[in-house]
């Protein structure tokens, strides 16, 4: 038993010894030289979206990333070989992606990363993107560089019918110079396809400079469609100019920057007919005419006027007629446009911009969604945000 125990003793003292040598050298006593470095863990690479992930939005961003390493060549390309622009950060971990990529197309990485233990490892992999059932297209209405009245809407009309509206919304912004509050509200298709209508809270201030941005690539609709393209466009506010039309006045009176710059004598639609009556309510300029045929099977004219300027999509315009010109200043004798002299039409055509409002007063039938494309400003503000899907 004694011996058994001496045996223990002595192989605890030689373990003891050898962790105590062991220590020792750690320190770069005499036990040598130092414990040598843990070895580096080979390079892995990640990579946004996942290897062999299909349905891939391409709006999305697109990286590589090499962990424990660093890239000495990458590269994603199309099917077809054709290459992904694209770049390494400073520190050659990150490659990411400079270009968006295309629906319904596959894309497959290669190259190269070397780990810091000195071994290579292969980038390599694929994906596709989302093919979708349809892509869509949004146009705005006001192109870069325009100068537009206080009342106009921005549009973006859609060439099909979109479901999932929120989403979309989502991705449209309005910027402007000094602070304008309003909202976008989803009117009712119209030429085949969604459309939506941004409008500030009062009429746009005098000199503002806007930018709407509508970021629809890569957005899914619903349905399977989605958005085609981008679109953006900036453009300015012009001076306040207003037409004040009181029916009941037989005048047309126009004020630029809070003052009246002219009066014309003028007719509006008969009183006795309905159907004929100048609709009360803030109209919007949205086109003119040198020359405008006028027609109407119901009343059996057809006729050429000329200085047209299109209040409503209804067949209201402020246009010369000679033919009134006898009621002019006097009495309401038209179909429901405003009748001027050919003078008094030229200079108000001449002044007009798209998005100039027209107050029309002083007629029992009130302007509504019935009368055409542009009719934001017929509703309260309160009412017009409860058209927005968010």
């Amino acid at each position: 038993m004694r011996r058994f125990l001496l045996i223990l003793a002595v192989i605890a003292v030689g373990s003891l010894g050898v962790v105590t040598a062991a220590t020792a050298a750690g320190k770069g006593g005499a036990g040598g030289g130092a414990v040598p470095a843990l070895v580096a863990p080979d390079a892995s690479v990640t990579y946004l979206p996942a290897v062999g992930a299909t349905g891939v939005n391409p709006a999305e961003p697109v990286t590589a990333t090499v962990e424990d390493g660093t890239f000495e060549q990458v590269a994603l390309t199309t099917g077809d070989g054709k290459p992904v622009a694209g770049g390494l950060n400073p520190e050659r971990t990150v490659w990411t992606a400079g270009e968006r990529l295309v629906y319904g197309t596959d894309y497959t990485w290669s190259g190269v990363a070397g780990g810091k233990d000195g071994v290579r490892v292969p980038v390599q992999g694929a994906f596709r993107t989302v093919e979708p059932t349809r892509t869509v297209r949004g146009v705005l209405n006001i192109g870069d560089g325009r100068t537009v009245g206080i009342a106009a809407p921005v549009e973006i009309q859609f060439n099909s019918h979109v479901e999932d509206r929120a989403a979309i919304e989502k991705q449209l912004s309005v910027q402007t110079s000094t602070p304008v509050e309003g909202s976008w509200g989803w009117l009712p298709d119209e030429n085949g396809g969604s459309r939506v209508h941004w409008r500030p809270a009062e009429y746009w201030p005098a000199g503002t400079d806007v930018t709407v941005t509508a970021a629809l690539y890569g957005v899914a609709y619903g349905g399977g469609q989605y958005g085609a393209a981008d679109v953006s466009s900036t453009f300015r506010i012009g001076r306040a100019q207003i037409v004040k039309a009181d029916t009941r006045s037989f005048r047309m009176v126009v004020e630029r920057d809070g003052r009246q710059v002219a009066s014309y004598p003028a007719s509006y639609g008969l009183a006795s007919d309905p159907n004929r009556n100048t609709r009360s309510g803030i109209h919007v300029v949205t086109e003119k005419f040198t020359d405008k045929r006028m027609t109407s099977a119901q009343y059996g004219y057809d006729v050429m006027e000329k200085w047209a300027v299109r209040m409503s999509n209804n067949g209201e315009f402020i246009h010369a007629n000679p033919a009134s010109a006898g009621a002019q200043g006097s009495s309401n004798v038209t179909h429901g446009c405003v009748n001027l002299s050919i003078a008094n039409a030229k200079a108000y055509y001449d002044s007009a911009l798209y998005g100039d409002p027209v107050e029309v007063t002083g007629t029992p039938v009130q302007l509504s969604s019935k009368d055409g494309d542009v009719w934001d400003w017929t509703l309260s503000y309160a009412a017009w945000q409860k058209l927005s899907a968010l």
